[in-house]
């Protein structure tokens, strides 16, 4: 069955790495991973279980997505990120970036760290409606934060292959603070509870703008995605807008269908995710534990 199976399961791999992590998945794995070095992460920590885990593709989509809700994020990223003219090239450097950041030795860490930085120096303007915005702003880097903890929590507890207790899941808060500290976020939140009312909080900032509906349209309606690979990508976008909260759905003109989202796309999306986790499990190309990338963001990753 190996023998029938393995070519599937490897060209599937590459499919999915050249997207993740370029033309040379293996010397990228070589970068991040063999380089000597102590990293920021110890092992055991939950963050290095979770951006490796497949179910960050889901969590990466709905993070862009939540993310778009702010008008100030969402203007920032349509005046200055590569989403619609490189979207492949935006991909790989986001993984990378979260790659080295997790995985990686801390001077290569903090390069990664020095060069998003001075992008966010650079990435600054006023939004259609006449408000000034600086991408380094901890404020927003702040809401930028904690969408993406939420989401990739979100995903990796309905997806992950080995879900996260409730200990460990502030573990991963406070992982991720690590790292939000040092972009630029002031008091990042070190406890889901913390995320949670911070997300709250931000609520009255966000709303559904021309430009995050547009965002939305291009990522789950019409994505650089070759035909063949529509249905599946269809499943992993339904699984992603599964997993928002119900007060996303209108802004962003999303449906919110809870009895199908909890079971025909949650058995979907379980599938997919699985697929995907078989797939880069691959002994044959050793494939790269390259976190599984997030689109959102303010142009941090250039």
């Amino acid at each position: 069955m190996d023998v029938v199976t393995r070519p599937v399961r490897d060209s599937l791999a590459r499919m999915i790495l050249t997207k993740v992590a370029g033309p040379d998945p293996q010397s990228e794995r070589d970068r991040v991973h063999a380089t000597p070095g102590p990293r920021w992460f110890a092992e055991d920590r939950p963050i290095r279980r979770l951006h490796g885990d497949a179910s960050m593709f889901a969590g990466g989509l709905r993070a862009l997505l939540l993310q778009s809700l702010h008008p100030l994020a969402m203007a920032a990223v349509a005046a200055h990120s590569g989403y619609r003219g490189d979207p492949w090239g935006r991909l790989r450097r986001t993984s990378y970036f979260l790659a080295i950041t997790t995985y990686g030795a801390i001077p290569d860490a903090e390069e990664a760290i020095a060069h998003v930085r001075s992008v966010h120096e650079r990435v600054r303007g006023t939004s259609p409606d006449g408000v000034k915005y600086r991408a380094s702003d901890p404020h927003l880097l702040k809401w930028v934060h904690i969408a993406e903890v939420d989401s990739f929590l979100a995903a990796h507890q309905r997806y992950g292959a080995h879900p996260l207790n409730a200990e460990e899941q502030d573990q991963y808060v406070e992982d991720a603070a690590l790292v939000a500290e040092k972009l630029g976020v002031i008091d990042p939140p070190t406890t889901l509870a913390e995320v949670r009312r911070l997300l709250t909080e931000y609520q009255a900032e966000l709303r559904g703008t021309t430009e995050a509906r547009q965002a939305a349209r291009f990522i789950l309606i019409h994505p650089p995605v070759p035909w063949a690979a529509r249905p599946a990508y269809g499943v992993l976008t339904a699984a992603a807008v599964g997993l928002l909260p119900w007060w996303t759905r209108l802004p962003l003109r999303l449906p919110y269908l809870p009895l199908a989202e909890q079971t025909v796309v949650r058995a979907a999306g379980e599938g997919l995710t699985r697929t995907i986790r078989w797939a880069l499990a691959s002994p044959t190309l050793a494939s790269p534990t390259l976190a599984s990338p997030t689109l959102a963001s303010t142009g941090a990753e250039g």
